[in-house]
C-alpha cells in the first residue's frame, strides 16, 4: 500500500473516529477536527501549501459568506421569527401545527440554508411545543427531519447542493432542482410529520396559538433591508436561470450572486460588524479544510474501488441512479454529506457525467442521508447541542436512528419514482 493510501485511511479514521467520539468532547467543534485533518494532509501528504488555492473552491465559500450574512440580518432583525410565529398562529390543532411546522422549517431551509435554520429554529420549535403541548424531543426531531427535507429542492438549501450546482456545470441549477425535486419535497414535508405524529403517539387536540408578527420585529430597517436582499437574491438566481434557458447572456458562477447582494446589505445594515460577527465562520473554516482534506483522500485512491464497483460507468440508467443513491446514503454516514459530495463530485467528473439527473440524485440522496443518523448532517449536531444546553433534553444516537430509518425509507420511496420515471 502506498504512503498516500495509508495517509488517506488515517484521515478517514480520524474524521469518523472524531465524529463518533464527539459526544464525549462537546466543546470540540466539528470544524476544528476537519482543520486538524487539513493540517495533517498538507504537512504529510501530497499537497503542498502552494496547492491549496487549486483545491479550494472560492465560489462556494463566497456563496456561504453571502447567504449567512443575509440570513444573519433577517434573523437578528426579527424578520424570520415574525414570519414563523405568524405562520404557526394560523393553525388550530396539534396535527395541523405539526404538519405546518414541517412545511415552515422545510421552506425556510430551502431559501435560508439548512444550518442557519438549525440555529434559529430551536427557539421557535420550543415555543410551538409549549403552546401545543408537544414534547420538546418530538418537535426537535421534526425540526431536524423537515429542514433536511426542505433543503433538498434548491441549490441554496444546503452547502452540498451549492457545491453540486457549481461542480455539475448546470446551466440552470435553480430551475433544474425545482423541476425534479420540488413536488416530492413538498409531499415528504407533509408525509413525514404525519408518520411521526403516529409514531410519537401524539393526541390531536385543538390549540389556539396567538402571535402578533410585528411584536417580533426588533429592527424595522434591518428587517426591510434583509427582506429586499433575500428576495432579490432568490429572484436574481431564478432570472439568471431563465436567461440561460432562453439563450440570453447570464452569469455562469451563480455562487457569487449572494455575496454581491450581501455587499449591498453591509452598507445599509444598522450594524454591519454585527452582521459579519453572526456569519458561521466555523462553517467557512470547515469548508476550506474539507476541500484540502478530501483532495488528499481522493488522491490516495482508497475510495475508488468501492465507487467503481457500484458505479463503474454512467449510462443514465435507473441502476446508475440507484447506485448513486446507495453510495450517497452509506458514505454520508461515514464522512458526513458535504465531504462525501466533495469526493464523489471528483469521481463523477472522472466518469464524464454531465447528466443533470445524476447530479440531482446526488443532491437528493446526500441530503436525505442526514435523516438516517445524527452523524449524517451537521444540522443534526447543531440542533442536538441546543436541545441539550438550553432545554435539558437529549436525543440519543439510537433514538434518532429508530425514527430516522423509517423517515429516510419514506423519503426515498417518494423521491426515487420522481427521479427514475422523469
Amino acid at each position: 500500500m502506498s504512503p498516500d493510501a495509508v495517509l488517506s485511511l488515517l484521515l478517514i479514521a480520524l474524521l469518523v473516529g472524531g465524529m463518533l467520539a464527539r459526544p464525549l468532547y462537546p466543546k470540540l467543534p466539528t470544524w476544528s477536527l476537519m482543520s486538524l485533518a487539513a493540517f495533517i494532509a498538507v504537512f504529510f501528504g501530497p499537497l503542498g501549501v502552494d496547492d491549496v488555492p487549486r483545491v479550494v473552491n472560492f465560489e462556494v465559500l463566497l456563496f456561504l459568506i453571502g447567504m449567512f450574512s443575509i440570513v444573519a440580518l433577517a434573523e437578528s432583525s426579527g424578520l424570520l421569527d415574525a414570519f414563523a410565529y405568524w405562520f404557526v398562529s394560523l393553525l388550530r390543532s396539534r396535527l395541523s401545527i405539526f404538519v405546518g411546522s414541517s412545511l415552515l422549517f422545510g421552506l425556510l431551509s430551502a431559501i435560508a440554508v439548512n444550518d442557519t435554520v438549525a440555529l434559529m429554529g430551536p427557539p421557535l420549535a420550543a415555543a410551538v411545543a409549549r403552546a401545543a403541548g408537544i414534547e420538546y424531543r418530538h418537535m426537535f426531531l421534526l425540526l431536524a427531519f423537515s429542514l433536511t427535507i426542505g433543503s433538498v429542492m434548491t441549490p441554496i438549501g444546503n452547502p452540498q447542493n451549492m457545491l453540486i450546482a457549481v461542480e455539475s456545470g448546470m446551466a440552470t441549477p435553480f430551475i433544474t432542482f425545482l423541476r425534479h425535486l420540488a413536488i416530492p419535497t413538498l409531499i415528504n414535508l407533509v408525509a413525514t410529520p404525519l408518520l411521526l405524529f403516529k409514531l410519537f403517539g401524539i393526541k390531536n387536540e385543538k390549540v389556539r396559538y396567538v402571535a402578533v408578527a410585528r411584536e417580533h420585529i426588533r429592527n424595522r430597517r434591518d428587517a426591510a433591508v434583509a427582506a429586499v436582499v433575500l428576495l432579490g437574491t432568490v429572484a436574481a438566481i431564478l432570472a439568471n436561470d431563465l436567461a440561460a434557458l432562453s439563450g440570453h447572456p447570464h452569469i455562469k458562477n451563480i455562487g457569487f450572486i449572494p455575496f454581491v447582494a450581501a455587499s449591498l446589505l453591509y452598507f445599509f445594515a444598522t450594524s454591519p460588524r454585527e452582521v459579519l460577527a453572526k456569519v458561521e465562520w466555523g462553517t467557512i473554516i470547515f469548508f476550506i479544510a474539507m476541500f484540502i482534506t478530501m483532495a488528499t483522500i481522493w488522491h490516495g485512491g482508497v475510495l475508488q474501488p468501492l465507487t467503481s464497483a457500484l458505479l463503474p460507468s454512467y449510462s443514465g440508467s435507473a441502476l446508475d441512479l440507484l447506485a448513486i443513491t446507495a453510495l450517497s446514503i452509506a458514505l454520508s454516514q461515514v464522512l458526513s454529506n458535504v465531504p462525501f459530495v466533495s469526493l464523489f463530485s471528483t469521481y463523477l467528473h472522472e466518469l464524464g457525467v454531465a447528466d443533470p439527473k445524476a447530479w440531482v440524485a446526488l443532491a437528493m440522496a446526500s441530503t436525505i442521508a442526514g435523516n438516517l443518523t445524527l452523524l449524517g448532517a451537521a444540522s443534526n449536531i447543531i440542533i442536538l447541542e441546543v436541545l441539550e444546553t438550553r432545554f435539558g433534553a437529549t436525543i440519543t444516537f439510537l433514538q434518532f436512528l429508530k425514527y430516522g430509518a423509517l423517515v429516510t425509507a419514506l423519503n426515498l420511496a417518494v423521491y426515487l419514482p420522481f427521479l427514475l420515471l422523469a
